[in-house]
């Protein structure tokens, strides 16, 4: 047995649990212990536990994308879901252009350009890779 095994092994039956994800049950639970964590050590890169809650958000990254894949969906039905979500109107998004430019991006007749993905990014506080 190497050194470093040695000095593991001890303590991976208290550790374990916690960086793995095999199941519903264990899934749930670690996105609970997750948000204890973000709530006790927020975005404080000093904090001893810091380390801890980037990998633990990683594992359940993990566990997510291969148990609950997104769908793939255009940018027009993204823009549709952000104006229910926002009970915006067409009119309500100059950063898209008029009434009748917007109804025509949701409705599939033209796509978002740079300009206009860049800025409704900016307002919804998304990547703008939501609507390519």
């Amino acid at each position: 047995m190497t050194i470093m095994i040695q000095e593991i092994q001890p303590h991976w039956t208290v550790i374990g649990p916690y960086l793995s994800i095999r199941n519903e049950a264990e899934y749930h639970q670690a996105v609970v212990r997750l948000n204890a964590l973000i709530d006790e050590v927020g975005d404080d890169e000093d904090h001893p536990l810091y380390e801890f809650l980037d990998t633990l958000g990683a594992i359940i990254q993990l566990y997510e994308e291969k148990h609950y894949p997104m769908p793939a969906v255009s940018g027009a039905e993204v823009l549709q879901y952000l104006m229910e979500e926002h009970n915006l109107r067409q009119s309500d998004l100059p950063e898209v252009g008029s009434q009748g430019v917007v109804s025509e991006v949701l409705n599939g007749r033209r796509e978002l350009n740079v300009r206009q993905i860049r800025e409704l990014a900016q307002r919804f506080h998304v990547s703008p890779a939501v609507f390519i």
